[in-house]
């Protein structure tokens, strides 16, 4: 499995980024997906997750209303469009896969399988 995340950039406040991670899984449509960010001197945070193609989606509550999570079966690749940006929002984003719904959905321990990272900084 590897992911391979892209997207990231400098942004102004209020603006918006879209995340894309590309995703080298044949049963795509039935991992778990998610976006975790870790901005310099903080712990890995989770973002956002989606159950399988269909499913439900989780987010963190400091991105409800402005974060949507999505993906693309065809293309096999998972979305994180992010609206209303704030410089909180600053961070390495990353995205990640597992074969099975797990409970601890938001623990960066429950994925065995990462992407490399992309930056969004959000500028005031």
């Amino acid at each position: 499995v590897q992911l391979q995340a892209s997207g990231g950039g400098l942004v102004q406040a209020g603006g918006s980024l879209r995340l894309s991670c590309a995703a080298s899984i044949s049963t795509f449509s039935s991992f778990v997906m998610g976006w975790f960010r870790q901005a310099p001197g903080n712990k890995r945070e989770f973002v956002a997750m989606n159950r399988w193609s269909g499913g439900r989606t989780y987010y963190a509550d400091f991105v409800k209303g402005r974060f949507t999570i999505s993906r693309d079966n065809a293309k096999n690749t998972m979305y994180l469009q992010m609206n209303s940006l704030k410089p909180e929002d600053t961070a390495v984003y990353y995205c990640a896969a597992r074969d099975r719904w797990s409970t601890s959905y938001y623990s960066p321990i429950q994925y065995p399988y990462w992407g490399q990272g992309t930056l969004v900084t959000v500028s005031s």
